[in-house]
């Protein structure tokens, strides 16, 4: 959630960093807000999946089952599309000041 509040905010320092060179600044950047939205649902979406899990956990714990592990391809596919998402917000702000 945090890293989609970074995104969405990301337009104004676009803007600022195009005042402070001197050129007129475009009139809004709404991909990074729209973008950086998407994250931050997807965000609260994870938050209350993982409490979901959470809460599973503790009734098969609080019953005496053992819980059996759950395969990890979510969270480092997720780890993953955020190192990608970070690389490209890179390669954007490269792309608008050059």
């Amino acid at each position: 959630m945090g890293f989609g509040f970074v995104v969405a905010r990301f337009g104004l320092f676009l803007q600022q960093l195009q005042a402070v060179r001197g050129v007129a600044p475009r009139p809004a950047y709404g991909l990074s807000l729209w973008f950086g939205t998407a994250l931050i649902a997807v965000g609260v979406l994870l938050n209350v999946l993982s409490g979901y899990r959470h809460l599973q956990l503790i009734r098969n714990l609080d019953r005496g089952e053992t819980s059996h592990s759950h395969p990890v391809v979510q969270s480092v596919s997720i780890a993953f599309f955020l190192a990608f998402v970070g690389v490209l917000m890179a390669v954007y702000l490269l792309f608008i000041k050059g």
